[in-house]
């Protein structure tokens, strides 16, 4: 188990040594969150070669490498055959290097993180009959800090719309949800994000052994550290 800045501390020694890069790193772990993602897609029958195929799915991007994580999730599942809608939070203009690098590779449009976009999104799966709605948060990760209630009232409230009228949200965290703190696992906000499925990189972090997991699946993915 790290701690978050026992995690930075082991990537960048990794960069320094020149066996991996930034966006090498940043390209593992998209993947291995859409691999986890696929092997547990909401619905699949276990037949379907490509169960995330037609589907509308809500990528919510921070303005960190957490973000830029994000991205690559979009790519990866848009090319698995997804109808992929991204929503940035912050100006992605401003994102740092691995990230930019990674939004520049994302072909499709991205709106405005808030509470109409999600709604917009969830409205078109609602639409074509999807029963469930595949919301990745990619935020802000390892690196939260309060207060995020500006951030989380935001999801909260869709997600409260979508508990009334469908679809159903699978939401899917990378690295942790947002509004916890990843070493003390204190809440950052007043309502964190609920989490159905997260995927952290390398080794746990101190709040994926404490109860906020609960009622999810947590998946650790190896980035080649």
């Amino acid at each position: 188990m790290l701690t978050s800045s026992e995690m930075r501390r082991a990537e960048q020694a990794a960069i320094d040594g020149g066996t991996v890069t930034g966006a090498e790193l940043m390209e593992r772990a998209g993947g291995g969150v859409v691999r986890a993602m696929l092997d547990r897609w909401p619905g699949w029958d276990g037949v379907a070669a490509r169960p995330c195929d037609g589907q509308i799915v809500l990528i919510l991007c921070g303005p960190g490498n957490n973000g830029g994580d994000g991205y690559v999730i979009a790519r990866l599942l848009a090319e698995a055959g997804a109808d992929v809608r991204v929503l940035a939070l912050g100006d992605p203009a401003r994102l740092p290097p691995d990230a930019a690098r990674a939004h520049g590779l994302w072909p499709g449009e991205v709106g405005a993180f808030g509470t109409a976009g999600i709604a917009a999104v969830a409205d078109d799966a609602r639409r074509v009959g999807q029963g469930h709605l595949v919301i990745v948060e990619a935020l802000f990760g390892i690196g939260q800090r309060a207060p995020l209630d500006d951030v989380t009232d935001v999801v909260m409230d869709a997600l409260d719309d979508m508990a009334t009228r469908g679809p159903v949200p699978w939401v899917v965290s990378v690295d942790l949800p947002t509004g916890y703190d990843a070493d003390s696992g204190a809440a950052l906000a007043r309502r964190p994000l609920p989490s159905d499925l997260t995927v952290t990189f390398h080794q746990p972090k101190p709040i994926h052994g404490m109860p906020h997991f609960l009622d999810g699946e947590l998946v650790v993915h190896d980035i080649g550290l």
